[in-house]
């Protein structure tokens, strides 16, 4: 098998993966399974992943953009009496060889105002702003409306 052959191949093979894993600036910080439900033209998305710090250094998820949504916030969700309720906080601390987990009903990231609808199956793009790590790209995997967590276990470096 011709060596062109051979890479076209393995290309191919490995796609699914190099999708998915993107390597984060010098800062340590890896991007694991992030992902978001489903969600309408114009409407609002919750994103939620997980951020893993490798480094000897704590890092600092600052904030978050993407072109697909008028604006991107970082929340968290707290119990106020009966309630629930989404707050702004300001930045989200990533310890040095620690991790933290975004997820529904906890720490999330807020798309507001969709540019197109969020289909399951589809992707997103979102770049999480880091203190140390700089700007890191992240493809968020859409999932149906009702999900829990994400459907896959890959991960975003």
């Amino acid at each position: 098998m011709s060596f062109t052959r051979r890479t076209t191949i393995a290309t191919i093979a490995l796609s699914p993966a190099l999708a998915t894993a993107q390597q984060a600036p010098s800062g340590g910080v890896a991007v694991e399974q992030p992902w978001m439900r489903a969600a309408i033209q114009g409407g609002t998305g919750g994103a939620f992943l997980t951020l893993r710090n490798s480094g000897t250094q704590p890092d600092r998820l600052l904030s978050a953009s993407s072109p697909a949504a008028r604006a991107v916030e970082l929340h968290s969700t707290v119990r106020q009496g009966d309630v629930m309720r989404m707050l702004p906080v300001q930045a989200v601390d990533v310890p040095a060889g620690g991790s933290v987990t975004l997820r529904p009903g906890g720490l999330h990231i807020m798309l507001v105002g969709l540019a197109e609808a969020a289909r399951a199956g589809g992707t997103v793009p979102l770049t999480l702003n880091f203190e140390r790590a700089g700007a890191v790209p992240v493809q968020l995997a859409v999932q149906a409306a009702g999900a829990s967590g994400p459907a896959g276990q890959g991960h975003q470096h």
